[in-house]
């Protein structure tokens, strides 16, 4: 009873959202992108086969697909830890209700086992396995596998919520994720390849009904199960029990800034609005785990050796940033846009001091990607090609969200929250910067070659930052323009 309670309750959440009806661009583009991706999985399930028979003649297909569900887990492992809320944040409005704690968070544990995202995956497995392993081992098979490789998004999906309360109570504790994968790598590069053999005969079992591997999988879910409803409920009380800290931390004011005059201050203001706001330091830190990533998959795997592959994880890493930063610009000044406006010109240096700021950012995925470098992946010039390219073109592209953001984020919403306030613009000028880019050096590199590509970018890179302060005074110009506009804007949506 209290389950489909509180299903609905979400359901009717979502209608009533105000975004719901105002925002359709914004729902015309999520189901888009749903869909999207379930054509791509759909897509990749039915062409892998066939590849994976080309690269390895001796191997059925699907033991290569199942030495590395460690890695599709942990893709699967990174898009929940970036898009979906905390349990903690769905809990806190039935806490008033006489209802028991401990049956309320094993409700909503249990709505997260078996939430539809779970089945997303199978929009790639099955195809794959219908092609693969129906001649060998029917379809009831097929059906085991199914099975097995639900089990295993299901345990993900609560490791997922064990690692997101431990960082939510401590953001130190992002190392506990870190840590298993980094023992991941370091069983399966350093020892005779254990986890990829592990998860082969795993899969192997699942298909020909093995109880053992079932019940193992069953097991490790039951310990998750158990292990998320304690700490929860462990972190609820701490929490509603909390009292309020009153030591005074020393807190770092910043001083070298101080040479920079009134762009030193906004710059200093910039500095602690991501070093304090749980939003902005949450977008930060996502980030920077996404460039991680992707840096040492480039630096450490053969999978992305390609020029395509080469091309839109360099770019991505680069632009992640950014484009989490700069995509919502002045969202976040909306809370105090009153007392910015009251200064003249001050809205001009806070963008010279957002720009200043986000050129050093870029300086973290340089330094990131020389790993790539130094495993002789690329050279030197292409890292130095996208930074420049990064903090010229596409950061005025970003820029020009300056003018047309109208909506105020929370300072310390969660960034499934702060999400809510895109807009379509917002949306288009975004995906603008990350295709725009990585469009233009496939193009180039095709017709002159890397190296020649990556001096044009470093030019136009160059041409851009040289002319900052022109693009950001027109910028300036037409947000004064626009200024009674966006304040009522800031102001309807705080």
């Amino acid at each position: 009873m209290l389950f489909s309670i509180i299903r609905n309750n979400k359901k009717l959440a979502t209608k009533r959202n105000p975004a719901f009806d105002t925002n359709r661009f914004a729902k015309f583009l999520i189901y888009f992108m749903v869909a999207y991706w379930a054509a791509f999985l759909l897509f990749m399930g039915v062409i892998l086969p066939a590849a994976f028979e080309e690269i390895s003649p001796a191997m059925e297909p699907y033991h290569l697909l199942n030495q590395g569900l460690i890695y599709i887990l942990l893709a699967d492992f990174v898009l929940r830890f970036t898009l979906q809320p905390p349990m903690s944040s769905e809990l806190k409005p039935y806490l008033l209700l006489p209802v028991k704690k401990n049956k309320l968070i094993n409700i909503f544990l249990l709505q997260n086992g078996l939430s539809g995202y779970n089945f997303f995956w199978f929009f790639f497995f099955i195809p794959f396995a219908f092609l693969t392993i129906v001649k060998f081992y029917g379809f009831g098979g097929l059906c085991l596998y199914s099975i097995g490789i639900w089990l295993l998004i299901v345990m993900n999906s609560y490791w997922h919520a064990l690692c997101k309360m431990l960082y939510n109570e401590h953001q130190v504790l992002i190392v506990v994720p870190i840590l298993f994968y980094a023992c991941c790598g370091w069983a399966e590069f350093w020892l005779p390849h254990r986890v990829s053999t592990f998860t082969m005969n795993l899969g192997e079992g699942f298909m020909q009904g093995n109880v053992s591997c079932f019940l193992l999988i069953i097991l490790v879910i039951l310990f998750l199960f158990w292990l998320n409803g304690t700490l929860q409920l462990h972190f609820l009380f701490d929490e509603l029990a909390k009292v309020r800290d009153t030591k005074l931390n020393h807190v770092s004011e910043y001083k070298f800034l101080d040479r920079y005059g009134l762009v030193g201050e906004y710059m200093r203001l910039e500095l602690k609005l991501y070093m304090r706001n749980k939003t902005a330091k949450k977008q930060f830190i996502s980030a920077f785990i996404v460039m991680l990533l992707f840096s040492c998959a480039m630096a450490f795997s053969d999978i992305y050796d390609g020029a395509a592959w080469s091309s839109y994880i360099s770019i991505y890493t680069f632009c992640v940033l950014g484009i989490m930063t700069l995509g919502q610009v002045m969202c976040f000044e909306g809370n105090y846009i009153d007392g910015l406006m009251s200064r003249k010109e001050s809205i001009y240096t806070l963008l010279r001091a957002k720009y200043y700021i986000n050129c050093l950012f870029v300086l973290i995925p340089f330094f990131v990607m020389l790993a790539p470098v130094v495993r002789h992946k690329m050279n030197l010039l292409a890292p130095i090609s996208y930074s420049f390219f990064t903090v010229g073109f596409i950061f005025a592209l970003l820029l020009q969200l300056a003018v047309y953001n109208t909506r105020t984020m929370p300072l310390n919403a969660t960034i499934m929250q702060s999400n809510k306030t895109n807009t379509s613009i917002q949306m288009i000028i975004t995906l603008l910067a990350f295709t725009l880019p990585f469009v233009f050096d496939m193009i180039f590199t095709q017709i002159a070659g890397r190296n020649t590509t990556s001096i044009i970018e470093c030019a136009i890179g160059i041409l851009f930052v040289i002319t900052h302060r022109f693009w950001l005074k027109n910028i300036y110009k037409r947000l004064m323009k626009r200024k009674y506009q966006n304040m009522e804007g800031f102001r309807a949506t705080r």
